[in-house]
């Protein structure tokens, strides 16, 4: 999922483990007209030991008959509700035996306007009927053993409106006339084993357009005056689907894939097994787009396209790593991306999101990646920036630290062992420990279950013609550190360039530790692909004697050096006259992305480090770093100018006007 939903205040309890689900069969009867619909619902159970109770998730739902079948005998329940705990208790004159048992459900409930469970939307004078059950809502919809480590098949049956269609997890197998005069029912393949939270269902007037990758069916719907925007998304869906089928050893894994753009949708997109559901304005554009909104539409169709394995196929035993869910899709969602649109350098958008990940874990109050969480209001906090964007930087680290091909294949062979069933992030890196031979299990603890951001600081020195690199490790706040704060130690992956080319990659374990290189180059850049999760701490001559030779870093590179610096600025740890220093290295930049993070910094100092008597001085030497650059490429744009010539323009026009006032 993109985004949070609403959450409710339900009081923490956990459902007892002794009986099981194994199948739902679900029939919904949506009622536009009057926000309400009925359910009947028979649950396939297993159950492990003799029970007179059996206990479900439920919420919002009117109970009719209830009754169970099993040893031979059925019984009816009588039903208790705990509107607090969102359960419902089914008691039964006897125990019900060990073994197999049919727990037949007839129910009603609301479309409520929430944006949560099956619930109401509206378009253009028309209704829809539209699911949201993550994290904890599918018990709005039906019934159930609402948490993910019950996974279960479904068999979704909609009877529905014959004027509307309805979507769902598997494809429709049939489509029949009735109950009612003005309805029609439809019924689907039954879905492989999943969680709860990833049922989908939409009903409505959708109109779609169909593709296919690699034999798989994809369509992408639409309310019907907005199917003219769905072309890229299809395009781009095929791309990512082809990809994913190359990176995984197990090809996409379900028979069809359904996008919709849905109106009134409370999350970004969610990945619902084969039916993932998006706020339109994540999905549609016209076909002269920017990049920039064609860029978002591909990025987040890759994310949750590649839930289906890391999310669907393979879920999280319990909420606390649902970290390792969206962050992995985070890391992923790039991959697909520079392969088809190079040109679109998203590898610099991940530095940025590194960096935005930092910036929220250099605050005091920030939390560790994985946190307990047990009440419906707490799961719903778990859907932050520290479990996506922090979670997808520290394996975009760890990827860059093992090597991509080692860590491709352990991904495999995480899915391969845990295929249609539940893990926990124990179970990943220990996979990735077990394949690469590296101790991936202690660096990735150190960065999930402990909150912060390291600093590494870096003092170089020269003896006998060969260097020493003496790296120490801290906690880096954004501002200046509390006094008497205990910094936790880490095992930091840190890897190091230094001038003439040597490159070091050291796990950073201890409090201090040494690095050597050969000769005595004239600096070091502290994060060697911009792919570690730390600040890099330079002292400022170094940073000085770098800056005149920036270039021979790779942007990515840039970009990290700019913003570590800037970073001990914040800190109290640098003056802004050592990263005034370091922008004075960079008159010859030419890369856009480069230029847009020296335009965010440029514009942050001018307004928390100039007064009204040195604004004048500084809007001078703003310009006369970057005038040059904007002379060189024009004010005014020509038709052959590509998207990054665009760009580059545009953080110039920023910067010299904006920020110089020239």
């Amino acid at each position: 999922m993109l985004t949070a939903a609403v959450s409710t205040t339900a009081s923490a309890q956990r459902l007892p483990s002794t009986v099981t689900p194994v199948h739902y069969d679900i029939t919904v009867s949506p009622r536009l007209a009057d926000a309400k619909f009925g359910g009947r619902e028979t649950i396939k159970l297993r159950v492990s030991a003799a029970t007179s109770t059996i206990v479900l998730n439920a919420a919002e739902i009117t109970f009719g008959d209830v009754s169970i079948s099993a040893g031979g005998r059925q019984q009816r329940a009588v039903v208790t509700t705990d509107a607090a705990k969102e359960q419902a208790t089914f008691s039964f004159p006897n125990p019900v035996p060990p073994g197999d048992a049919d727990l037949t459900v007839a129910y009603d409930g609301i479309l409520n306007d929430d944006l949560r469970g099956l619930y109401l939307s509206k378009a253009n004078n028309r209704r829809y009927a539209v699911t949201q059950l993550e994290a904890t809502d599918a018990r709005r919809m039906f019934p159930s053993f609402d948490e993910p480590a019950f996974k279960a098949t479904y068999a979704i049956t909609a009877i529905i409106d014959k004027n509307d269609n309805a979507i769902s997890n598997g494809a429709v197998i049939s489509d029949t006339p009735g109950p009612g005069p003005s309805q029609h029912t439809v019924k689907f393949e039954t879905t492989p084993k999943m969680s709860t939270y990833l049922v989908a269902l939409a009903v409505g007037d959708f109109e779609c357009i169909s593709g296919a990758a690699d034999g798989t069916p994809v369509r992408i719907c639409s309310t019907p005056e907005k199917k003219s925007l769905t072309a890229f998304a299809l395009e781009s869906t095929q791309k990512i689907v082809e990809y994913y089928n190359r990176y995984y050893s197990i090809k996409y894994p379900f028979k069809k894939l359904d996008i919709v753009a849905v109106p009134d949708f409370a999350a970004g997109a969610m990945e619902n097994t084969g039916a993932i559901f998006y706020r339109e304005t994540l999905l549609l554009a016209k076909p002269d787009a920017s990049v920039g909104v064609r860029k978002a539409i591909a990025a987040v169709l890759a994310h949750e396209i590649a839930h289906q394995w890391f999310g669907d196929l393979v879920t999280m035993q319990w909420w606390d790593d649902i970290w390792l869910n969206e962050g992995f899709a985070n890391w992923m969602m790039s991959k697909p991306i520079k392969e088809w649109r190079p040109d679109w350098k998203v590898e610099l958008d991940e530095v940025n999101d590194n960096h935005r990940a930092m910036n929220l874990d250099a605050l005091r109050a920030t939390r560790p990646i994985r946190s307990k969480a047990s009440t419906p209001a707490e799961i719903s906090e778990l859907f932050d920036p520290i479990a996506y964007e922090k979670g997808a930087a520290v394996l975009r680290m760890l990827e860059a630290w093992v090597g991509p091909q080692d860590f491709q294949k352990a991904v495999n062979v995480y899915i391969e062992k845990f295929k249609y069933g539940n893990a926990r992030a124990e179970d990943f890196w220990g996979t990735l420990t077990t394949v690469t031979g590296k101790p991936v299990d202690k660096v990735m603890a150190s960065f999930v279950d402990q909150p912060g951001l390291p600093l590494v600081s870096i003092d170089l020195t020269c003896a006998g013609g060969n260097s020493r690199a003496v790296l120490s490790q801290d906690r880096y706040f954004r501002d200046p550190a509390p006094s008497g704060a205990a910094a936790p130690l880490w095992q930091i992956p840190v890897c190091l360039q230094s001038s003439s080319g040597d490159s070091r990659c050291e796990v950073l374990q201890q409090k201090r530790q040494e690095v050597s290189f050969t000769g005595c180059p004239a600096w070091v850049m502290g994060n060697d692909g911009a792919r570690g999760y730390y600040r890099a701490a330079l002292s400022p001559s170094m940073v000085r004697t770098m800056a005149e030779k920036v270039e021979m870093l790779e942007p990515a590179e840039r970009m990290a050096v700019l913003a570590d610096e800037w970073g001990l600025v914040r800190a109290g740890r640098h003056d802004i006259s050592t990263f005034m220093d370091l922008v004075s290295g960079f008159g010859g930049e030419r890369t856009a992305a480069v230029m847009q993070t020296l335009s965010g910094l440029l514009g942050t100092a001018a307004e928390e480090y100039t007064t009204p008597q040195t604004a004048e001085a500084y809007r001078g030497w703003v310009g006369k770093q970057f005038a040059p650059a904007l002379r060189e490429i024009g004010v005014v744009g020509t038709a052959s100018d590509d998207d990054e010539r665009k760009a580059l323009r545009a953080a110039l026009v920023g910067i010299v006007g904006g920020i110089a006032r020239d």
